[in-house]
């Protein structure tokens, strides 16, 4: 049996998978972020600690024999996430996460300094690890001082279960720290900000070993001695394990709260000008690239509040079979937007709406605004040396025929849609957990699921939406011009 153990930023997954990675059974806990200003956006790491208990308690209830089973345990987390840590493992200060804009006048300050475009291959956002410490450095100096670890999420859990102070690729990758093509921790980066290779983790490969869980926890929650824990890979990277998008080309799309278009890549692709992600992969010598937007569900989900209509009966009135679009534009920037703009100041907008605009127009807009939003990833991606020949579709809002439809013909791909299963984070974990555990060759391991469907674009609809495309592309820089 192998344990697959995601650290998300609303709860902790816990997944048991058997040795023919058929899913055992599954388990959460819940957390809660902590807003105390506007822009910050905290955890207490403590607070991970006891939702993974209550999920690992719950395992152990439904299924005690299986988890006493468990030779290897996988982690997957939330990335960015600066966990602050003294001389003893002493918590410092509440995790400053990801989705936390704080720090960015220090990015946009390290960002100036051409050596991290250079080295990292990657843009700083004001979501990285390195300006929040920059922000630390600045504004609690006392705290600062005292820093002897920085940990991601997951390798704070990682810590509280082997005792090791250890990470990996992929999550390192998101701190502006690492050598992303050389697959190291850059001293010059870490001086820039003030800091040392020495508070930083050793780091291995996701399909490493990192650990093992230490006796007492393994007596706690019921498994035996000598449980391996994998290096794991932040949560992106564990989705792409989960979804066997780990060869060269291969991609898919997350339509989840923020929205990703993810490719492996088998070598170092980088191009910061393009706002693409460059990551390291969680296997060794592969890389990826990453699109991200900032409001994917989330952009209908907030339709949704404003109409008082459910997601599902808003989609669901727009029938089966997609429309050519209305001249009713969306721009997704509820929160921003990453990929290709690195515009934290950005916000939506509706354009083109008349008398005529009812609902279901608008509705339609939304869908169709993440899905060039996501064709904007796209065609960063194409710039960055990445050419793709299909998707395929996760995250909540795949269940949407409709705006698989709607991405397809935005991409001009196939986008394939998995048989039903988890192939998330977790089950991603768990396979890298099987892996560290037994040695097997990580490709062999992470396949990818059966298609169930493949959607295809409209042909009839390529001219209207390419032309709705060059529409929505007009319109940023006006937008932008407006409310800054």
């Amino acid at each position: 049996m192998y344990l697959g153990i995601d650290l998300g930023t609303s709860g902790v997954k816990a997944m048991l998978m058997d040795a023919d990675q058929r899913i055992v059974g599954s388990a959460s806990g819940a957390l809660e972020v902590s807003r105390p200003h506007p822009g910050w956006s905290e955890q207490d790491p403590a607070d991970w600690i006891a939702a993974t208990t209550e999920a690992l308690d719950a395992l152990r209830a439904a299924h005690p024999a299986e988890l006493a089973a468990v030779r290897g345990i996988g982690l997957s987390g939330q990335m960015h996430g600066a966990t602050l840590l003294d001389a003893a493992d002493g918590v410092l200060r509440p995790c400053i996460l990801w989705n936390d804009t704080r720090s960015h006048g220090e990015a946009a300050a390290l960002d100036a300094d051409p050596r991290f475009r250079a080295i990292t291959g990657n843009i700083v956002f004001p979501g990285f690890t390195a300006p929040k410490l920059a922000w630390v450095k600045n504004n609690e100096p006392e705290i600062f001082a005292k820093v002897r670890w920085v940990l991601l999420p997951k390798d704070y859990l990682r810590l509280w279960l082997t005792g090791e102070h250890l990470s990996e690729m992929s999550d390192s990758a998101g701190t502006s720290w690492l050598d992303t093509g050389a697959r190291t921790w850059s001293a010059a980066l870490l001086a820039a900000t003030e800091l040392e290779e020495r508070q930083m983790p050793r780091l291995v490969e996701g399909t490493d070993r990192a650990g093992t869980l230490r006796q007492e926890l393994a007596a706690r929650f019921g498994l035996g001695d000598g449980v391996v824990v994998a290096g794991g890979a932040g949560d992106n990277a564990a989705s792409a394990c989960g979804m066997g998008t780990v060869s060269d080309g291969a991609a898919f799309v997350s339509l989840g709260t923020s929205g990703v278009l993810f490719a492996a890549n088998g070598s170092y692709l980088p191009n910061p000008q393009s706002a693409v992600h460059a990551f390291c992969h969680a296997l060794p010598d592969t890389w990826h690239q990453m699109g991200v937007i900032l409001s994917a569900t989330d952009a209908l989900n907030w339709h949704s509040r404003v109409t008082g209509v459910s997601a599902a009966e808003l989609t669901a009135a727009l029938g089966g079979s997609l429309k050519a679009p209305t001249g009713v534009t969306f721009l997704p920037y509820l929160s921003g937007e990453r990929t290709p703009h690195n515009d934290a100041s950005i916000r939506g907008a509706f354009v083109g709406l008349g008398h005529e605009s009812d609902r279901a127009v608008l509705t339609q807009a939304v869908l169709e605004g993440v899905s060039f939003a996501i064709r904007d990833s796209l065609e960063a991606l194409r710039l960055a040396g990445t050419q793709l020949t299909r998707v395929t579709a996760i995250g909540g809002g795949s269940r949407s025929r409709y705006w698989l439809q709607s991405i397809a013909t935005a991409l001009s791909l196939p986008v394939d849609v998995p048989a039903d299963g988890d192939f998330g984070a977790a089950f991603g974990a768990a396979r890298l957990g099987l892996i560290a555990a037994t040695g097997a060759d990580p490709v062999s391991v992470c396949t990818a699921p059966v298609t169930a469907e493949t959607i295809e674009p409209v042909p009839a609809l390529a001219a209207a939406y390419e032309e709705a495309y060059g529409r929505y592309r007009r319109l940023y820089p006006a937008i932008r011009d407006a409310v800054n």
